[in-house]
């Protein structure tokens, strides 16, 4: 299709909604994104005309509604270039993706003395998990670190690993500083001393064309309420050579072959993954999510996405005593930036009267706002159906809240 943001926007109606009686400007989308017609749709239709249960039924609700399940696994598979279906798991979202990764390979793997490799830009949901499994096998968490531009430093990337090294676990694009990293090279690296990767794709997946074939990870996850899909579904791409030697994460019905008192065994791929009853509903309008994007465009995002993050660094950077957190090399549209005498839970509230949505906070990276010496950040994140007229409207809030804190 033809980019022409107008008829994009009225794709999703909650820009419809007046905030305060100001139209809504809605920059938080590496929170949450809006949800088009199409995905709202998919959601009532089956509520309303095929809600049931997936697998194991025979009746015609359960079939159609098993069929319409597996179809949007099929759909992820081509979406993400998977080489098959069996390696798409669907769960909660991304941070249920990497705490699988964690439990099913590193307490099956890890042992005391192992390292792991995480980069200072992770999200809190990147850290735990390995902080966890650390601790129960006693094992080291290793950070790659950053500079004050939030790149990552390669070369002391390089210089982290070793034999002792295990696993690698790193976020695509930053959430907190829009930072694009280079997976390719890390996982590269990574592989050159036969060390598996994960990929945390949560930001990255709204963003651009994502082939896991290509970049060569091993795991790769994302959430759907990222990608304008629903919340409470998620994806685990795992290549099914290593998903074949994980234990379960969870279990219970469906992930099993045959219980008896004795002994139980699992489930192939990918249902060893999927304990029992999943968000039907959502993995079915996820699907949907999926093909809006298709009709969209990566190469037309990627494009816009640009023009408006051009954009919006020009604007905010002429706001008087504004620093912009996060000025990597490569970025996605996302703007983090303190004001001098405004906290950002001030400046939040007082955006929001004039109909501004902005994330205030350490948005899950405490580390980071360490590292830039700060407490939190206000952030303005984008996404394709936003404006320059949107930024503009951002630009004056923040001058005017500027006025009542001299």
């Amino acid at each position: 299709m033809s980019f022409n943001v107008k008829d994009i926007r009225k794709d999703f109606p909650t820009l419809a909604v007046k905030i305060h009686g100001q139209p809504l400007v809605y920059f938080d989308n590496a929170a949450t994104t809006l949800k088009p017609e199409s995905v709202l749709r998919a959601l009532e239709q089956y509520y309303t005309t095929g809600t049931s249960n997936v697998h194991r039924g025979v009746h015609y609700l359960s079939e159609r509604a098993t069929a319409n399940f597996e179809k949007s696994r099929d759909k992820v598979r081509d979406f993400i270039h998977a080489a098959k279906s069996t390696e798409i798991i669907f769960t909660r979202g991304t941070t249920e993706g990497i705490n699988l990764v964690a439990h099913g390979y590193g307490r099956k793997f890890l042992k005391k003395g192992d390292e792991i490799l995480i980069s200072g830009m992770e999200h809190h949901s990147n850290i735990v998990p390995w902080q966890i499994l650390c601790d129960e096998v006693g094992g080291n968490l290793k950070v790659i670190p950053l500079n004050d531009d939030g790149d990552i430093i390669f070369e002391e990337f390089e210089k982290l690993l070793s034999k002792k090294t295990k696993f690698v676990s790193i976020v695509y694009i930053s959430n907190s500083l829009g930072t694009i990293n280079p997976i390719k090279k890390v996982i590269d690296a990574a592989h050159q001393f036969n060390i598996p990767v994960l990929i945390d794709g949560a930001q990255a997946i709204s963003h651009q064309k994502i082939d896991v074939q290509e970049s060569g990870c091993d795991f790769f996850a994302f959430s759907a309420h990222k990608l304008f899909g629903p919340t409470g579904v998620g994806v685990l791409y795992g290549k099914a050579e290593l998903l074949n030697q994980m234990n379960p994460y969870q279990s219970g019905g469906d992930m099993i072959s045959s219980v008896t008192f004795e002994k139980t065994t699992y489930n192939i791929l990918p249902y060893k993954f999927e304990a029992g009853t999943p968000n039907v509903a959502g993995v079915i309008a996820l699907s949907a999510a999926l093909e809006y994007i298709e009709k969209v465009g990566y190469d037309n995002i990627v494009a816009y996405e640009h023009d408006l993050l051009e954009y919006g660094n020009k604007v905010l950077s002429e706001i008087p005593n504004l620093r912009i957190i996060g000025t990597a090399r490569e970025k996605a549209a996302i703007f983090s930036f303190v004001l001098p005498n405004i906290h950002p839970h001030d400046l939040g509230t007082l955006v929001d009267e004039d109909g501004v949505a902005i994330r205030t906070g350490h948005h899950c990276t405490q580390p980071v706002m360490k590292h830039f010496n700060i407490p939190a950040t206000s952030r303005a994140s984008l996404a394709f159906y936003n404006t320059k007229e949107e930024i503009d409207i951002l630009a004056k809030s923040i001058i005017k809240a500027m006025k009542l804190f001299p």
